[in-house]
């Protein structure tokens, strides 16, 4: 049957059997969409068919924002301008898949007669006749299905389906142009391996942008769309690739797209593939960044617990795989390899002890470094024994690989930080009032009010705790006491001042309860009595204490721990939400700057620093973190019963930290005497390269209210001018 022979068919409304894409399509339905394009426009057509694809990759930057860290998506996919592709594609596609795409409006009568006429002759469907815009409206509305019904109404083989299709297409091109069109299909076409759209097929197949691709490369491409894994260039067999490669070729030198010539040198040339895999979700960082896995999982979270993408996990990992955001996080490549490398000089990856450290920006909150002695990998089949004897039969330690959030983040409960939570008690008993000149005398051990279980550390039914050397024994204050890490005063303190209030200061900054002892003990009911608190006995994580100190750093005011410094929607807008940016920091004050201002006088004592207003008692119990740092620097050391965790969290004006060793893997094991120091020398030497070349800043010194109460005295350890921007004095402090 000629052509020329169909439109009297259509036109006398005879029912035939019009066979395309393995389907029978009566004409009268044909002749009536030619009727209804003409006098009845689709009102509801869909928005999908307007907008831009939903699925869209999310990309995860470092903080330079040009070291990609990641990518998230459920189809690899990003918008690209057309005037941003290599008009050879655009050229190629439509040589492929639609020749007389400029002459028809969404519908090609001739193309339908045509493959009737080549089925009806083959017997079945050997052509089709779906034109680029038909086709663009299948996978518009196949990329917007909400449901999986919705998906296979837009794609299953139906007669009701196909008619829907064309005159959706006819509806189209009255809106939109042939090369929104063009657009528009070049960015949702399936192009194999995962490959959605031109930019990432150029990507995965050759590694190099859609405007940088020759014409054999283009055309390679353009000949995937009608059956990327039959025709897939990276199989053994290229032949299939190659042929429809060529035909494509051709198919351009017959529409005038480029010359004989020019189809010649293409057909002769090799395929050279530069095949590459882009990396989705924290799991596929490269091997070279690896460390920062952990980093990436705890944006991951964080970024799951935001409503402002979602109104549950489910919906918010879909926006973050869908969403087409840019975002740039907050980790800093060369301070976050500074802290690996420190990690590393004493901790090396295949030991059973994790040591780590966290490192964040006062006044922002923003966490800029997250490092660990341990790869980011859930192939745990060449793990070491695991430490704890009752699980070893049945499982592998998490050492060297592991996924688990050892830095904070995820369900992890953390570790005991020891004195490093004599913090808390110091901060509420200044908010109460009380100077760091108070004073107790401090006997090796002491009996508590506190009412506790027989045991070790008790005197009948009274917790009696001790302090680690018998040199603390004596008179002491908040700075001596702080910086000697004295456990009975602190727990005369903290009996002054209220466990409760140490307990409710430590929830103010940030800290969570999540073991059941934990959160019973911290309950109203319970806290007041909870004396060991102050010893650090709760779990805790590094990223918690981190921002802790970084909150007295900052002077009192608190910044939730944050992992980015910006979000962009795929059309290059910032992320907002109520009116706010979604990636701005999230400040409160939680105690007023003079109380930060004598914690800070207190904690210089622990460095080697100095107090600028009281005696720091001759000694102190990490010189190592001021000589190392040679900058005002303040912070607290902290180690458990018979040293099964080592910590030492530190400050300066600029920047925050914690670092911890301990073995997550068995909370009873012990790190040992010879790694109680680590921690301490892993965060100077961090702090010191990461502040390498900037302003030596110092901390203000507190009011006279908090420091002597209205008691004067002569006793200083240093002044509060004895730093310039350029070099620190020496302090008066017994080194």
């Amino acid at each position: 049957m000629s052509a020329g022979k169909v439109a009297p068919l259509i036109r006398a409304g005879l029912i035939a059997g019009l066979v395309v894409a393995g389907l029978a399509y009566p004409l009268t339905a044909l002749a009536g969409i030619g009727v209804n394009a003409g006098t009845r426009a689709l009102k509801n057509m869909p928005d999908e068919l307007t907008v831009v694809p939903n699925a869209q990759t999310t990309y995860v930057y470092a903080r330079d924002g040009r070291t990609l860290l990641t990518t998230f998506y459920e189809e690899y996919r990003k918008q690209t301008k057309i005037e941003n592709m290599s008009p050879y594609i655009t050229e190629a596609i439509v040589a492929s898949e639609d020749t007389r795409f400029y002459e028809h409006h969404g519908v090609d009568a001739k193309g339908v007669a045509r493959a009737f006429v080549a089925n009806q002759q083959a017997g079945g469907v050997s052509q089709g006749a779906s034109t680029l815009t038909m086709q663009y409206v299948r996978m518009a509305l196949r990329d917007a299905a909400r449901t999986p019904q919705e998906a296979l109404d837009a794609t299953e083989q139906t007669t009701g389906r196909k008619i829907r299709e064309m005159r959706l297409a006819l509806e189209v091109e009255k809106r939109m142009s042939k090369q929104e069109i063009l657009e528009r299909y070049l960015n949702a076409a399936y192009f194999g391996h995962r490959a959605y759209g031109v930019y990432a097929a150029s990507q995965i197949f050759f590694s190099k942008l859609p405007k940088d691709l020759d014409l054999d490369e283009a055309a390679l491409l353009a000949g995937l769309v009608k059956a990327p894994s039959a025709f897939d260039p990276a199989s053994h067999d290229q032949t299939a690739a190659i042929s429809r490669r060529n035909y494509v070729l051709d198919q351009m030198r017959k529409m005038g797209s480029i010359t004989p010539a020019q189809a010649a040198a293409g057909s002769k040339a090799k395929i050279t593939l530069h095949l590459s895999t882009p990396p989705n979700d924290c799991a596929s960082i490269s091997e070279k960044h690896n460390d920062w896995g952990f980093f990436c999982d705890y944006f991951k979270d964080w970024w799951m617990r935001q409503t402002a993408f979602g109104r549950n996990p489910v919906e918010r990992e879909e926006n973050l795989r869908r969403g087409g955001y840019t975002v740039i996080t907050s980790i800093d490549p060369a301070i976050q390899a500074s802290a690996l490398k420190h990690i590393l000089d004493k901790e090396k990856k295949s030991s059973k002890y994790a040591h780590g450290q966290v490192v964040i920006e006062p006044g922002t909150g923003r966490i800029v470094s997250m490092a660990v002695n341990r790869t980011y990998s859930l192939d745990q089949s060449h793990n070491g024994k695991h430490s704890d004897p009752s699980k070893r039969k049945h499982a592998k330690g998490n050492y060297p690989n592991t996924v688990n959030p050892l830095l904070g983040g995820g369900t992890m409960a953390g570790y005991q930080a020891g004195s490093t939570f004599k913090i808390f008690t110091m901060l509420a008993a200044l908010e109460s009032g009380m100077p760091l000149s108070t004073s107790f005398y401090s006997p090796p051990q002491y009996v508590s009010k506190y009412i506790t279980a027989p045991g070790p550390a008790t005197c009948g039914h009274h917790w009696c705790p001790k302090n680690s050397s018998k040199s603390m024994t004596g008179t002491q204050t908040m700075w001596s006491g702080f910086g000697k890490s004295v456990n009975t005063y602190f727990v005369q303190l903290e009996e002054k001042v209220g466990a409760d209030k140490a307990v409710a200061m430590a929830e103010r900054l940030g800290l969570q309860w999540r073991t059941g002892v934990d959160k019973e003990l911290a309950t109203p009911e319970h806290a007041s009595g909870w004396g060991a608190f102050t010893l650090g006995v709760s779990d805790v994580t590094p990223i918690e204490m981190a921002n802790v100190f970084a909150t007295v750093a900052d002077e009192g005011a608190y910044c939730e721990p944050l992992p980015v410094r910006s979000i962009k929607n795929r059309d290059g807008s910032n992320a907002t939400f109520q009116g706010k940016l979604i990636a701005a920091p999230r400040c409160h004050r939680v105690f007023s700057a003079d109380v930060a201002r004598a914690a800070t006088d207190a904690a210089s004592c622990v460095t080697g620093y100095g107090a600028s207003k009281g005696s720091c008692g001759g000694w102190e119990t990490s010189p190592m973190v001021y000589a190392t740092l040679h900058r005002p620097v303040a912070g607290k050391s902290g180690t458990t019963d018979n040293n099964r965790t080592a910590w030492f969290c530190g400050f300066t004006p600029q920047l925050a930290a914690a670092a911890f060793v301990a073995d997550p893997d068995n909370s009873n094991d012990f790190v040992g005497s010879g790694r109680s120091t680590i921690s301490k020398y892993t965060l100077a030497e961090t702090l010191r390269d990461a502040l390498k070349g900037q302003p030596k800043l110092k901390f203000t010194p507190p009011s006279h209210d908090l420091t002597y109460g209205g008691h004067d005295s002569n006793d200083s350890d240093r002044h509060s001018s004895n730093d310039s921007d350029s070099t620190d004095s020496n302090s008066d402090n017994g080194n």
